[in-house]
């Protein structure tokens, strides 16, 4: 190759990898377009770049690397042992790129683009396959990816990228996040069904400060609500089994375990009788979520707004 008198920016071999992506990424598509016609002229046609340029290109990127690519052997190039070796390596580089453009332009397609949506274990059996199958109506062919959890395991996933939207409780209010409230649902004191208080259909939550409680894990949104009313209601709760999941604590419940403050399940459970709780107030609030400041593609764009709309219908009442 003929070496320009301009000296570019060139690696020491203590350069760090950083620095070496950043240099070398932009000539990369040269060199396999070279490598592919071994002709200057030809691969400059092709590529619709000037020959200059594609030039260059090649001759910073043999400087960065320190060794030579091509041989030249008449009006054509070969490459060196070295250039075959990098050779292999650029095109499944190249490819992967490829594949990744691809996927990113397939996810954010308006009619068939992916959203990954997170929500609560409690949502998992009814509220949001009923959503779903609403919002699809009318966008039969968007994706997506759907991540049950905890509540601020789903706020760090949003912080992350992980997650475009998430159902969580309670709403949660950081300088970072954007949330919106959709609905209250009720909570209910859940008792084993041979309870003395089984035969009662309202409870205050005081009459309950005797009992032992299963309730799910600290951390968890509805844990610290409990505790909340329990606290309101003038007492602290005697907990004697945590969980992770709401029916997971109801089969407890039916087991004699303890009591329990729930939302209401999706199909009633045998064993337990689920109380009105009259006072306190024994109600959490639904909300959406978003990470503040980051564009939506189209198919997220579209189903936030579906979700806004449900306010006040998101969960029966």
């Amino acid at each position: 190759m003929v070496h320009q008198s301009s000296s570019p920016p060139c690696l020491s071999p203590s350069g760090n990898t950083e620095d070496i992506v950043t240099l070398l990424a932009p000539r990369l598509a040269h060199f396999a377009g070279v490598a592919r016609t071994e002709h200057v002229t030809r691969a400059a046609q092709e590529m619709n770049v000037p020959q200059s340029t594609l030039s260059r290109a090649l001759v910073r990127l043999e400087t960065d690397l320190g060794v030579d690519l091509f041989v030249r052997r008449g009006r054509t190039l070969a490459l060196t042992p070295a250039g075959r070796t990098f050779l292999g390596s650029v095109e499944r580089a190249l490819a992967e790129v490829e594949r990744a453009a691809e996927e990113v332009r397939a996810d954010a397609d308006p009619a068939a683009g992916k959203v990954a949506f997170g929500f609560l274990h409690t949502m998992g059996a009814e509220t949001v396959p009923g959503l779903l199958h609403a919002f699809r109506a009318d966008h039969p062919r968007i994706r997506f990816s759907l991540v049950q959890n905890y509540g601020e395991a789903m706020l760090e996933r949003l912080r992350t990228g992980e997650l475009d939207l998430c159902l969580t409780s309670p709403v949660p209010d950081a300088p970072d996040l954007v949330a919106r409230r959709l609905d209250e649902q009720k909570l209910r004191l859940v008792v084993p069904a041979d309870h003395p208080l089984a035969g009662r259909r309202r409870i205050r939550l005081a009459e309950a400060a005797d009992e032992t409680f299963v309730t799910l894990e600290p951390g968890y949104g509805l844990r610290r609500i409990t505790d909340a009313l329990c606290k309101e209601a003038g007492f602290r709760p005697r907990v004697a089994f945590e969980g992770e999941e709401a029916e997971t604590l109801r089969g407890l419940v039916a087991a004699g375990l303890g009591v329990a403050l729930l939302p209401p399940p999706a199909v009633p459970r045998p064993g337990v009788v689920e109380l009105t709780v009259t006072a306190p107030r024994a109600a959490r609030e639904i909300g959406v979520a978003w990470l503040a400041g980051r564009t939506d593609t189209p198919p997220v764009a579209a189903f936030k707004k579906f979700l806004l709309s449900r306010r006040g219908t998101l969960v029966p009442g």
